[in-house]
């Protein structure tokens, strides 16, 4: 059965390990102790599954179900440990066996068929060579012939994981595996050593800037709120991730929740909060489960709650869910949604940091941020200030889905080129053409072939028209139309606009408008038809510029960029949209042309009978003829042949 903090380890982690987890130095025997919680050695096998969103989705459950029975049918004594994930998305579910003396394991793919097949090589000192991934390296264990080590992979050796150390390793439901792996110790040196005064200042000199996509310097933020003359403070931790394809900060929460637990309390101590909040969307139900837990176990051990290590600080930390509207990501609207009020923007100043939630100085940092935060305090600001580049500090997670390769999260150093990303997710699926890296969802651009040597930094991006957004990364090969997807993305944002203000509001209708003329037939082809439709695209340019500079927060301002970006890389697929009414990548169904080839065509009237314009005719048994005039391409005609014989152009 799966594993889990029994009530034992809460109480061996509370009465032995908390008292002299500021030194790091335990008797003999809880050092024992603490080693087999990193299952170092292990008397009986033991088998990881990666349990998370992503690989539910890809059936972990019902892998896990079957490793289950599988030991239950054939007696094996083995532990059953669920983990979080590595970061190899189109891999899952994967599982790793650890037999006693020899290295961990890791198989891909591993679907209920083939638990019994994987499991009977496995735990008889046999390897399947077509689903395994990598082994980990060990000094004393004996290693697998002929299993490649995790960190020789390409995958793992170009990444710098500092935040994802513990992802896929540790059970994210265990403290003790995380107290184990160095955890909480940070917070345990912070609360004796040093002052709320010393945590900011440590904070500033590691340069750590704001990872969810405003890249404000953290210390001065927190500076600022603790410089206010208050009775209470807050501190949110916002986990209200919106963007379409964006999954980092549920995977990290749901890999290593308790590292975010650690965060929150480092971060409200620096700044004298008394109250921390977790924002989050109802509907990331394992995401909260996770994080819930990691507060529960946090509170029975004393890491949470009144007089935390007996320093005199108490802090609380609750789980609030968000309705899952996106303009909450932006901190005055996701304030006024905490205060039970509509999602709305206000003007500012004044800032949060000095008037925010129930009018406290209230500071707003993401998941990832706060992640930072342990290993800062840990490793020295000096060793943080030395990662990245001058004005971009550590490393950034990134999620990589859409037309790539592999479906993946991974971490790298700001200062690596763009270009990294592409090559982590394999690039782009055979027999396709890669044609743009979109980074920062909605409101972010799509960088093209020639600009992907520009490097991951805050500050260099900006500078070549390009946004680094909180990390999602789609990658867009030849299937994808960048009409389209821009199309996609002003409909996402008009629908998400708070209406608040009209320029976002009535703009981003507006240009939605635009871009669904351009896709689609125009009515007639007689008069100026065309010309309106390029003084539309014209028009485009100046309603983005306008939301762009009289918006009132972050969405409206933002919203233009990716029409503006693909109006400037791409503009040749607007101009054959407009003038030719045609969509190379063929998605625009409204701009399709279908085609009978009367050399297939057995005239089975299949298609004419299905046609909802009437647009298809001819003589049974004889070739059957498209009238384009009526046509509206909806496709149905070619899902209909059986025989393959409509095309469209």
């Amino acid at each position: 059965m799966a594993r889990c903090d029994s009530k034992a380890e809460i109480s061996f982690i509370k009465d032995a390990v908390i008292p002299n987890l500021h030194d790091g130095i335990w008797p003999t025997e809880v050092s024992a102790k603490l080693s087999a919680l990193r299952h170092e050695r292990v008397r009986q096998p033991i088998i990881y599954v990666g349990v998370t969103t992503s690989s539910i989705v890809a059936g972990a459950l019902k892998t896990r179900s079957a490793i289950e029975q599988y030991l239950d049918d054939y007696s094996v004594d083995a532990d059953v440990i669920c983990v979080g994930s590595h970061g190899l998305c189109s891999l899952e579910p994967v599982v790793e066996v650890q037999m006693p003396g020899r290295t961990r394991v890791a198989f891909a793919n591993v679907t209920p068929e083939r638990v019994n097949s994987i499991l009977d090589g496995a735990l008889n000192g046999f390897i399947q060579p077509e689903n395994v991934i990598f082994q980990y390296f060990s000094e004393i264990h004996e290693p697998w012939h002929g299993i490649p080590f995790r960190n020789e992979l390409p995958f793992f050796k170009k990444q710098n994981r500092v935040l994802l150390k513990n992802a896929g390793i540790i059970c994210p439901d265990s403290i003790a595996e995380y107290i184990a792996h160095g955890g909480y110790s940070a917070l345990a040196k912070s609360i004796r050593k040093y002052t709320y005064d010393d945590i900011c200042r440590i904070v500033e000199e590691s340069g750590l800037r704001g990872r969810g996509g405003g890249a404000f310097p953290t210390g001065t933020k927190w500076r600022k709120a603790l410089q206010v003359a208050t009775s209470d403070r807050y501190l949110i931790c916002n986990a209200d991730e919106s963007d379409p394809g964006g999954f980092m900060d549920r995977l990290l929460i749901e890999s290593d929740p308790h590292r975010i637990v650690e965060g929150i309390i480092l971060s409200s101590y620096a700044v004298s909060a008394s109250k921390a909040i977790i924002y989050i969307r109802d509907r990331y139900k394992i995401t909260i489960q996770r994080i819930q837990n990691a507060i529960e176990q946090a509170y029975e051990v004393g890491l949470l709650g009144y007089d935390i290590l007996g320093s005199g600080y108490s802090l609380d930390i609750e789980v609030r869910k968000g309705p899952g509207a996106y303009v909450c990501g932006e901190e005055t609207a996701l304030i006024k949604s905490l205060e039970g009020k509509r999602g709305m923007p206000s003007i500012k100043p004044p800032y949060p940091a000095e008037f925010g939630l129930n009018g406290k100085p209230t500071v707003i940092n993401n998941v990832e941020t706060l992640a930072n935060i342990p290993e800062i305090i840990s490793n020295g600001p000096q060793w943080f200030a030395a990662l990245g580049t001058e004005g971009s500090k550590g490393t950034k997670i990134f999620s990589i889905n859409g037309q790539a390769s592999q479906t993946c999260m991974v971490e790298l150093t700001f200062g690596e080129p763009l270009a990294a990303l592409l090559d982590l997710a394999g690039g782009v699926k055979d027999g396709r053409t890669f044609k743009a890296l979109h980074l920062g969802g909605p409101s972010g651009v799509s960088v093209t072939a020639d600009e992907l040597d520009a490097p991951i930094d805050f500050d260099e991006l900006p500078k070549r028209g390009i946004s680094l957004g909180s990390g999602g990364v789609q990658v867009l090969d030849n299937t994808v139309c960048m009409v389209d997807l821009v199309k996609y993305f002003m409909h996402f944002i008009r629908n998400e606009s708070c209406g608040k203000c009209i320029p976002c509001r009535e703009g981003s209708n507006r240009m939605y408008q635009i871009l669904d003329n351009i896709s689609k037939r125009p009515v007639s082809n007689e008069g100026h038809n065309t010309l309106e439709r390029f003084k539309g695209v014209i028009q485009l340019e100046t309603l983005a510029e306008v939301m762009r500079d009289t918006s009132l927060c972050g969405l409206g301002q933002t919203a233009p960029k990716p029409i503006l970006k693909a109006l400037k890389s791409f503009r040749d697929e607007f101009e054959e949209h407009i003038f030719d009414r045609k969509c190379r990548a063929s998605v625009c169904r409204d701009l399709r042309t279908f085609y009978i080839d009367i050399e297939r065509c057995t005239g089975c009237t299949a298609c004419a009978k299905k046609c909802p314009t009437q647009a298809i005719y001819g003589t049974p048994r004889s070739p059957y003829f498209i009238v384009e005039e009526r046509c509206i391409g909806c496709g149905i005609c070619q899902d209909t042949c059986k025989f393959g014989a409509v095309f469209f152009k």
